[in-house]
């Protein structure tokens, strides 16, 4: 039950941080020093890329790369800062699940361990168990053989060792 809502809600968190992302857009235009912040961030990256593709392309790396207008860098640097809000939410989500995950497995590993434990600790008693049952029959046979109640109790153990006795003297 808890799985389905949990999944449903980054779902959720996915879907409603794209009007985010675009409305985060719309605002990063509208502030003077938000704006000039973003034109500069915008500039940056289009020189960045700009030189990677040239040398991607083997074309020459050392020409001058013009500036892109204001509006269409400001229109680039909204577009990446609503790119990177999208894809930090994404991450998170992937990490709270892994998470979440992880923490399930630990869970059952412990009940696991705590289940191989329980079979270890009652194999023990068993063995325990098992060895007090031999001592006492090994009594039992014993204190039969010296009342001479072997055969009549139908003790194998004791006959076999008499006549193994009496076969080797």
């Amino acid at each position: 039950m808890v799985l389905p809502l949990l999944k449903l809600g980054t779902l959720a968190l996915k879907t409603i941080s794209k009007p985010i992302a675009t409305r985060l857009k719309v605002e990063a235009g509208r502030h003077p020093k938000f704006r000039n912040l973003i034109v500069r961030m915008a500039q940056s990256n289009h020189r960045i890329t700009t030189q990677m593709q040239r040398r991607i392309y083997g074309h020459a790396t050392d020409v001058e790369i013009r500036p892109l207008n204001e509006e269409k860098a400001v229109q680039a640097a909204a577009d990446l800062l609503g790119e990177i809000f999208v894809f930090t939410v994404a991450g998170v989500a992937v990490i709270f699940e892994v998470q979440r995950s992880s923490r399930s497995e630990a869970k059952k590993e412990e009940l696991r361990r705590q289940e191989m434990e329980e079979m270890r600790q009652r194999d023990e008693d068993l063995a325990r168990e098992v060895e007090l049952l031999k001592k006492k029959l090994q009594e039992l046979e014993q204190l039969a053989q010296k009342r001479g109640l072997a055969g009549v109790l139908g003790f194998r153990n004791a006959r076999t060792e008499e006549s193994k006795a009496g076969a080797s003297s």
